[in-house]
């Protein structure tokens, strides 16, 4: 068995043609869906980046007990379990989180990988005196707040030595891809993950491919929004939209690489194709940029995800709930390796119906889904949550736990799947770093809501219907206690 596994990051479904989108002509996404299954209802799990990627690769959700952080000592990661098999994984990835203190465990858990440099603040190239003034003229004073030590100082020096498409670090993810596969490609049992940042802010593309979305703006370089309320005046929120659309067609031409690959050396007959991203991210709809700070809207958690399986090559549509930790098990199922006992997820070749999907950030709303309703449940006040982080790895996204942080910590007694290992339970304060990124510090919505998808699938009016409430609570509470959530997370919760 061969799989090549895509991972966007922040690309929305609803944009693409296979999901009815028609702003973006998305070519190579529906040659995609024509060749492989294409699944209706796949959810996220644990949010943002990292925490996705955690779910992705342990097959479990991991937000109701840690927000973002490392790989744990008793997480099993698909990667390593593939290693059990006789199975080489190779990871490239431009996505610079993976070597930041809170993603530091990832990488390591393939056989092999590339990093390749240059994506949004990664701190790349080295400038100690940068003419500052010069550079900062290129673009909107929003995105030169803080100056040169801001997470916008090290993009802008990044972005003097991006000049030719063949700089941009997602074209040299797919062209590493396509070298593996050159090397590789008649050998057997390998899993590549190619893995790019885009189409996530900054929307940096190759100019012909902006050229179709063209606003007709003059102004300085708009292509970062903030994460937030939209109040930018209407032709800029156009030209931030505009450079989104862009990038995500710099996706689909990449992918369209890809395909190409395939179709020349036929490696559909042989080799599994998988394809999704993380999350999505709203670009005004709600009157809201990005993610992180808004009650959990369905162009942020309902994604996209295509499954080519060569042993059963059928293409259509799959209309069971199913979410990101389903990922990793398929993986696993495709090489004939045993999921875990502590797993979460199903392969997504079988055709295990699920009866709602649990999904949600650190600290924030618990949100479920059956697929017709969707439910976003916020504690009374989300300020005064009593929350802890639980985790042997006391890392944050750039930084380790404070020791003011760990001096209130205790142990807490292992949970069904950490192995018998106890864990650092460690207070959430006001005083945490990142409490204003993510978590109760971040929300600008903080109110439970009831959304009925069939009758108003854009989420314009929550509805008041106390017997599907009830229905939701139940099933919350059903998959929070299979998921071994801890007491406080009930509590928070009043259920």
């Amino acid at each position: 068995m061969k799989t090549v596994f895509v991972l966007f990051d922040s690309l929305n479904r609803h944009m693409l043609g296979a999901y009815g989108g028609t702003r973006i002509p998305t070519p190579n996404f529906d040659r995609l869906a024509a060749r492989s299954k294409v699944y209706d209802k796949h959810y996220v799990g644990s949010l943002p980046c990292m925490p996705a990627r955690r779910d992705l690769l342990t097959g479990r959700l991991t937000f109701l007990h840690r927000s973002w952080g490392p790989l744990e000592p008793f997480d099993n990661a698909f990667p390593e379990l593939l290693k059990t098999k006789g199975v080489h994984s190779h990871l490239i990835t431009d996505h610079y989180h993976y070597w930041e203190d809170g993603g530091a465990t990832y990488h390591n858990r393939y056989s092999t990988f590339e990093f390749v440099r240059g994506q949004e603040s990664d701190p790349w190239k080295a400038m100690v005196q940068p003419h500052w003034e010069r550079l900062r003229e290129k673009y909107h004073a929003a995105q030169t707040e803080g100056g040169p030590v801001s997470k916008y100082g090290p993009h802008i020096v990044n972005r003097e030595f991006i000049k030719e498409e063949k700089d941009f670090p997602s074209v040299q993810c797919f062209a590493h891809g396509l070298e593996f596969l050159d090397a590789n490609r008649n050998a057997d049992d390998w899993l590549l993950q190619i893995e790019t940042f885009d189409p996530h802010e900054p929307f940096f593309a190759p100019e012909r491919f902006k050229e179709p979305f063209k606003t007709g703006w003059n102004g300085p370089i708009r292509d970062w929004p903030r994460y937030g309320r939209v109040d930018e005046l209407p032709e800029e929120a156009e030209e931030l939209r505009a450079n989104y659309y862009a990038i995500v067609s710099l996706c689909d031409f990449l992918l369209g690489q890809l395909l190409d690959y395939f179709d020349e050396h036929d490696l559909w007959k042989d080799t599994a194709l998988v394809v999704t991203t993380d999350h999505g991210f709203l670009l005004g709809e709600h009157d809201f940029w990005a993610k992180n700070r808004m009650n959990m809207y369905e162009e942020i958690v309902h994604i996209p995800l295509f499954v080519h399986d060569p042993r059963n090559p059928g293409r259509g549509r799959v209309g069971r709930l199913t979410q990101s930790v389903d990922v990793g098990p398929t993986f696993l199922d495709l090489y004939g390796v045993n999921s875990p006992e502590e797993t979460e997820g199903y392969s997504l070749l079988s055709d295990r119906n699920r009866e709602a999907v649990l999904f949600g950030y650190f600290g924030g709303a618990v949100n479920v889904t059956d697929g017709r309703y969707t439910y976003h449940r916020f504690p009374e006040n989300l300020e005064e949550q009593e929350i802890f982080q639980y985790t042997l790895m006391p890392n944050h996204i750039g930084q380790r736990f404070t020791p003011e942080e760990l001096a209130g910590s205790t142990l807490a007694p292992p949970f069904k799947w950490t192995k018998q290992v106890p864990l650092l339970k460690v207070p959430v304060t006001n005083r945490s770093p990142m409490y204003s990124n993510y978590g109760p510090g971040a929300l600008l919505e903080k109110d439970t809501r009831l959304y009925d998808l069939q009758r108003d699938p854009a989420q314009a009016a929550p509805i008041s219907d106390p017997e599907v409430e009830r229905w939701m609570v139940q099933l919350l509470k059903s998959l929070m206690t299979a998921n071994d959530a801890p007491p406080e997370a009930f509590e928070r919760l009043a259920i």
